[in-house]
């Protein structure tokens, strides 16, 4: 046996993962290059591989719960994950240009992709499993969670950074009787989300957060799944323009993925196919970007839930996939179904978080509702 080989056979074993072992998220070879294509490029060698076909996992998602918990993902790092960190040291990689990368590689991949994996609104984002059993039940009722904490009132102007398809933006208007404005740099979700939203006070607006005009202001503001594009070199400017535009005990919801070690980029291979220029804040970068700003009213974790929502679209979208499938090809079928099923295990092995923070400009008077 040479030694590459034994050496991630026994990272696999630490995480009581077999090589073509008879459980289900035990790894199954189909060609032994795997591991060298592992040790020169780390996670982007193992996803890789799976997209061209050299290995698979009956249960994908349990695999990679096994081996995050193991901390496996720190132990393969390579050369590509090197490169990403140090460019993401030196460089803004969420600047005005880049940031539009994944608006084009990712969020316009297909409206038909996502009209098919997600719930009837089209919400990127987790769900709140509460009380609820089905995705779309899930969806609204995240949706009702934040209009609680913002407390939104007929008549209030609030502004969505980063407002996906409109489904949040046509929810809160035809239940809370608010006026929103969203804005997304997206093409295909702000052409989308102008034709669900027309004839309704909404403004969709193609446009980043960065160049909102000055003066502008709102009752309330929230951000849904997009901070995770911002990049920690920003957090100041973004808090900055949002403090600005809400006035005294004005209220701001950001919802986001949060990454439990503070670091200043994310996982190469997520980095390449899914979400370039991305990355999770952690407590430490978030709080030391809000304190000039605001009064964090209330911080709520529910991470569990995005391991559901995750699973929910994968079999959403692997039950439509004969449908889909003229519009993607095979490789494209496996490398999705690898970030839905890596996602998913990073939040069942709590290496991910989401947090919904109830950030104040100059703090509430009086008692602090909790919504829960």
């Amino acid at each position: 046996m040479g030694f590459v080989r034994r050496h991630h056979l026994q990272l696999l074993e630490k995480a009581g993962i077999q090589e073509n072992g008879p459980n289900p998220w035990d790894i199954q070879i189909h060609n032994p290059r795997l591991y060298r294509r592992m040790l020169m490029h780390g996670t982007v060698g193992l996803g890789e591989a799976y997209m061209d076909g050299w290995w698979d996992c009956q249960a994908l998602d349990e695999f990679f719960t096994r081996a995050m918990s193991a901390q496996l993902d720190q132990e393969i790092f390579g050369v590509d994950a090197l490169l990403v960190a140090f460019f993401s040291r030196f460089q803004n990689m969420q600047n005005r240009i880049r940031s539009r990368a994944v608006a084009r590689r990712h969020y316009d991949v297909g409206n038909d992709l996502y009209e098919a994996m997600l719930d009837r609104r089209m919400l990127y984002s987790c769900g709140y499993w509460r009380t609820a059993e089905t995705l779309d039940e899930a969806q609204e009722a995240k949706l009702d969670l934040i209009a609680c904490k913002l407390d939104l009132k007929r008549g209030d102007r609030v502004l969505d950074i980063g407002c996906g398809w409109g489904g949040a933006c046509e929810y809160f208007v035809d239940r809370y009787g608010v006026e929103v404005v969203g804005v997304t740099l997206s093409e295909q979700q702000y052409e989308l989300a102008r034709k669900r939203c027309a004839g309704k006070p909404i403004e969709i607006a193609k446009m980043d957060y960065r160049d909102i005009p000055d003066g502008e202001q709102f009752d309330a503001i929230y951000s849904i799944g997009m901070f995770e594009h911002v990049g920690y070199k920003n957090y100041l400017l973004f808090m900055r323009k949002v403090h600005a535009m809400l006035p005294p005990q004005g209220r701001f919801l950001l919802h986001t993925i949060g990454n439990s070690a503070t670091v200043t980029y994310s996982d190469a291979w997520i980095n390449r196919y899914i979400f370039p220029n991305g990355m999770m804040p952690s407590i430490r970068q978030l709080g030391a970007s809000t304190e000039d700003f605001f009064v964090m009213e209330d911080w709520h974790n529910f991470g569990q839930d995005y391991d559901r929502t995750l699973m929910a679209w994968r079999n959403n979208f692997e039950v439509a996939w004969d449908n889909l499938c003229g519009h993607y090809d095979e490789r494209f079928f496996r490398m999705w179904r690898y970030y839905l099923s890596c996602c998913a295990g990073a939040f069942r092995a709590r290496s991910n978080q989401l947090w919904q923070v109830l950030l104040v400009r100059d703090g509430l008077r009086g008692s602090v509702p909790i919504c829960r």
